[in-house]
């Protein structure tokens, strides 16, 4: 019952939210997120002490004329996205506490249903409700980045919400056409996971090939992958900060979570024909995102298309369809989910004391603030992948896993390593060293909670850097089930 709690519980805090007022809403969606994540890490001692505890699946027939199942539990996997995403949500509601939003009982609102959703996405167990909780994740965001955006939002909302949607609908046909191969032995037709895998490997190359493409495209559009990706700088620009790291830090994962989870398995053959493809799409955008970040302006669109750059990485080591590019990928979703984050609430640190995210503009912050400038190093040190922070280990797992599928689209592929740090550096240069420019003379002290949310994101960059252990032993034992489901 405890999984059924990990989603009920954001959606009637979610409920409540919507009616109150004022700061109330803020404060009392902070304190139901915190719960929410206490509440993951007793699911996480649960899961540790009895994988195979009761209390870990939840399993209800709902429309059962057509073998469809609330079916939800923990794996190694899901408990890993879940950890992020219940992990992150508070930090980014406090994140929210020095920005004044109209109805920020709706903002807040929104934002605990999103995770209800997200925490779905993380721990379905039927391909119609995983369809459902991924297409509910789009609503909220939707609204957030509509509503409370910045400039042209309603048209690049509108774009970012129809790619989105369109993805959505190829991934269901590649669903339903799955759905329809199930239950030839038992004649009882079937959306459970297993079943879907089953029946995916029953297909012939050509039929895996269909379902392969028309998945791939939802999840590659969600996380982006070139050439998916034309949606995601203006939208990650233009959205309200918190918005921005809900999509950056989580939302993204839904993709690289269910090409993992849901689409690898299931297309064994496909991927073995197609995966190149795949990979070559997402190795070239590692470079073309990361040449594109080195000449931005704009900072916070340089951190944009830093992230497609990571994401590039993370769905190359993917699709080598290796323990070490696998696992390599799931530690790497949780460094950047935790080290975006701080880098988009940076950005707004800027914007807010200074007035512009222009780096030309900025300069000698340092010299104004000298504690902001050891955090902002942490966080961009993380980005960058240093040996000791939390980006380091799954880096260098997902290169060692690329390598082994192919040297030269490695070489390619760690070319994200020298052009990361080039674009990291500079624009740490060129806005906390040198002269002090005339921006930089207003900026004074970080306010409460922006200094709380960097102090524990530094915190966790540099414990997991060093100890990563926990959250390995984890990856490697989801791996480990997805390598077996792919024989």
């Amino acid at each position: 019952m405890l999984v059924g709690l990990l989603i009920i519980i954001p959606l009637i805090a979610g409920l409540l939210v919507f009616f109150t007022k004022g700061n109330t809403s803020r404060t009392l969606a902070l304190s139901l997120s915190v719960i929410e994540f206490i509440l993951s890490l007793v699911v996480l001692f649960q899961f540790k002490h009895n994988p195979e505890s009761q209390n870990l699946i939840l399993n209800c027939s709902w429309i059962e004329s057509l073998g469809i199942h609330f079916a939800v539990s923990i794996d190694a996997l899901s408990m890993l996205m879940v950890l992020l995403t219940t992990f992150l949500v508070p930090l980014i509601i406090l994140s929210s506490f020095n920005t004044t939003y109209e109805k920020p009982n709706s903002f807040y609102g929104l934002i605990l249903l999103m995770q209800m959703a997200l925490i779905g996405v993380f721990t379905a167990n039927d391909g119609f409700l995983f369809y459902v909780f991924w297409e509910l994740a789009l609503i909220p965001i939707y609204f957030i980045c509509l509503i409370w955006g910045g400039e042209n939002r309603a048209r690049i909302t509108f774009k970012f919400f129809v790619y989105t949607l369109l993805g959505s609908l190829f991934m269901l046909v590649g669903f339903i056409y799955l759905y329809n191969h199930t239950g030839f032995d038992t004649g009882i037709k079937s959306w459970a996971i297993t079943d879907l895998y089953q029946a995916g490997k029953s297909l012939n190359l050509s039929q895996q090939s269909f379902v392969f493409w028309c998945i791939f495209l939802a999840f590659g559009i969600k996380m982006p992958v070139f050439p998916l990706h034309t949606w995601q700088p203006d939208t990650y620009v233009t959205s309200p900060t918190q918005g921005t790291m809900l999509l950056s830090g989580i939302m993204l994962k839904m993709g690289t979570f269910g090409l993992i989870k849901w689409l690898m398995p299931m297309t064994p053959l496909a991927l073995e024909k197609w995966g190149g493809v795949a990979i070559g799409l997402a190795v070239f955008g590692i470079v073309y995102a990361s040449c594109i970040a080195i000449v931005q302006k704009d900072y916070k669109r340089l951190i944009a298309y830093s992230s497609i750059a990571h994401v590039g990485l993370i769905a190359a080591g993917i699709l080598s369809a290796n323990q070490q590019g696998i696992q390599g990928a799931v530690m790497q979703m949780l460094a950047h989910g935790v080290n975006v984050v701080g880098l988009f609430l940076i950005a707004d640190i800027l914007m807010r004391h200074t007035g512009t995210r222009e780096m030309d503009k900025l300069g000698g912050i340092r010299n104004m603030n000298g504690n902001f400038a050891v955090l902002f190093l942490i966080v961009m040190l993380g980005s960058v992948a240093l040996p000791l922070t939390n980006g380091f280990v799954g880096e260098f797992l997902l290169i060692n896993g690329i390598y082994q599928y192919g040297a030269w689209i490695a070489a390619f592929a760690g070319l994200t390593v020298i052009l990361g740090a080039v674009y990291m550096l500079r624009s740490y240069q060129a806005i906390m060293l040198g002269e002090k420019r005339d921006s930089a003379i207003a900026f004074g002290s970080l306010q409460s909670s922006d200094k709380w949310v960097l102090y524990i994101i530094c915190i966790t960059i540099i414990a997991f850097g060093v100890y990563p252990k926990p959250l390995n032993e984890l990856a490697e034992e989801g791996t480990k089930l997805i390598m077996m489901n792919l024989k």
